[in-house]
């Protein structure tokens, strides 16, 4: 049977006999896997790797935000697992931008280090006794597991145990998406927001999102049948002008049957725009 990249980073801490969020010195673990882990300032770059032979030394960018931290020296040690020996460019000094491309190695690293840091034995019980986790539950979780909250938010979408969708916008609309994989491909998550979410005040006015709220889904999805279901959104701000945001989808979403029209565009002729590729 092949293993993913996940299983992979969460062999490495079986391995090691770790059974508590506490136990997860990522500097102890990439010693054991022979990388050296060195705190110094760096230009226009969170991390990097140098390798030989079977040995390395990831240089992290000190930040001040622990989470941050430990996730480049995960994404790192990723790399060491998973690419030793081929050329890339790393490029986690900006998270939003690993989600919104399509560079291959850089997101296998990054699930690498969410596995690594987050692994499902310790992480999905933990989310589990909530329920649908807030964003202030999620933000202890992060505390315990020496996490940010945007990681822990998007491990929460990867574990894909509860019908949610994560996702980051500015004023100028989405930046990217990740919705746990059984959510149906049918819905279409709206590139602008709408001004009847709780999203928008909070990016326009500043109006604080202080728990989930319920919502019409046609708030947030295109689709023509979105007014007949509900969704519960959640909203947290950042200091670069974009929202965190979390919508778990009731779970008649989960049953709607394709939806043939959201995506196209008609004229006189009927369609004649190819259906847009939904979040994925």
């Amino acid at each position: 049977m092949t293993s993913t990249v996940g299983d992979r980073a969460e062999a490495l801490i079986a391995d090691l006999g770790i059974s508590s969020p506490d136990e997860l010195d990522v500097e102890a673990i990439a010693f054991d896997s022979q990388v050296e882990v060195v705190y110094e300032a760096m230009t226009g770059c969170e991390a990097s790797l140098v390798g030989y032979r079977d040995r390395a030394i990831a240089t992290i960018n000190p930040s001040g935000v622990r989470g941050r931290e430990r996730f480049s020296v995960a994404h790192e040690l990723g790399h060491w697992h998973l690419h030793r020996g081929r050329s890339f460019k790393c490029r986690v000094d900006d998270p939003s931008a690993n989600l919104s491309s399509e560079r291959a190695l850089e997101k296998e690293a990054d699930s690498f280090a969410a596995h690594l840091l987050m692994p499902g034995p310790l992480f999905n019980p933990v989310v589990a006794s909530f329920g649908k986790p807030t964003f202030q539950q999620l933000t202890r979780v992060a505390g315990d597991f020496g996490t940010s909250v945007m990681a822990t938010t998007l491990r929460l979408a990867n574990i894909n145990t509860l019908p949610v969708i994560v996702a980051c916008y500015d004023r100028q609309g989405r930046r990217w998406a990740m919705p746990a994989r059984d959510i149906p491909k049918r819905w279409f998550l709206k590139e602008k927001l709408d001004e009847d979410s709780f999203t928008y005040d909070l990016l326009h006015q500043g109006k604080e999102c202080r728990g989930l709220g319920k919502q019409p889904a046609d708030v947030w999805f295109e689709n023509d049948d979105a007014g007949k279901f509900e969704v519960q959104e959640q909203c947290i701000g950042s200091t670069d002008g974009t929202a965190l945001v979390m919508l778990y989808l009731e779970s008649s979403m989960l049953e709607a049957g394709f939806d043939w029209t959201v995506g196209r565009k008609y004229n006189e002729y009927g369609s004649y725009v190819a259906r847009r590729t939904p979040i994925r």
